[in-house]
């Protein structure tokens, strides 16, 4: 059985109708969190989620608005507990060649991967900080480790990696702290949403593999035991920091992991 290392806490989780973020709100669940809010743009999705614990609670909204920010904020004020995590993992991948950018695409990942984090952050941080709660970034070795084809995306979370260090800064003072996750590839949906099929996905994680020391791409099981570590009251002392988790990928092979 678990341990219920979030029992009588409260969390939020963005972009959890798959992948990183659904696997990441079913870990807090099992784990004694009293209330896990997801949210996403996908009803029926975070209703399939809701349906697997009945802690999990859903709700329809898209991090890059001012009004889902608040849907997440009425939500979090309802419950009247305040808040004792909140995780930003929605996110988009998208591949950018420098040839065939547009600015749609440039907005989509921008606002996703940098303004959702920035929006959902202001509107909650006064329920997290009276709770000194926790905050983790999903990001992605790109951040620190970009390659060709994915300027956009890179640039995104090398800016998700300068808001955990600045916002682990900031808030020290308040108890509350900040830390990443920058996952290497994933299976993921992330693939498919570009247009690959999924041979054309498992050949490239086939490939990607052969270049990784320990043999292989994570699953999403691999990423979300560091979430919920992060997170954990017991790791008090830990803020500012960004955990790679990619299976030893050498720092100088380039390409870029994406997050689910």
């Amino acid at each position: 059985m678990p341990e219920r290392t979030f029992a009588d806490r409260t969390v939020v989780v963005t972009g959890a109708g798959t992948g990183i973020g659904r696997a990441t709100a079913l870990a807090f669940a099992e784990q004694g969190a009293t209330t896990v809010i997801i949210c996403g743009r996908r009803k029926e999705r975070l209703e399939q989620v809701a349906a697997e614990h009945p802690a999990v609670v859903p709700v329809v909204a898209d991090v890059t608005s001012e009004s889902g920010a608040e849907a997440l904020a009425d939500e979090v004020r309802a419950r009247g507990d305040g808040l004792d995590v909140l995780v930003h993992n929605a996110g988009v991948f998208r591949f950018t060649p420098l040839s065939a950018l547009g600015p749609d695409t440039v907005r989509e990942v921008l606002d996703t991967n940098l303004l959702g984090p920035l929006l959902v952050t202001g509107h909650l941080l006064p329920y997290l900080l009276p709770r000194r709660g926790s905050i983790v970034l999903v990001s992605s070795r790109a951040g620190h480790n970009p390659g060709a084809g994915s300027s956009v995306y890179a640039a995104s979370k090398a800016g998700v990696h300068s808001l955990t260090r600045s916002w682990a800064a900031e808030l020290a003072a308040h108890g509350v702290r900040v830390n990443a996750v920058a996952p290497g590839f994933v299976r993921t949906e992330a693939y498919r949403a570009n247009g690959m099929t999924e041979q054309q996905s498992e050949g490239l994680f086939d490939a990607v593999a052969s270049g990784i020391p320990l043999g292989r791409v994570a699953d999403v099981g691999d990423i979300t035991p560091w979430i919920t570590r992060l997170a954990d009251p017991a790791a008090s002392l830990v803020t500012g920091q960004i955990l790679t988790v990619d299976g030893g990928m050498d720092t100088d092979a380039g390409g870029s992991g994406q997050d689910g």
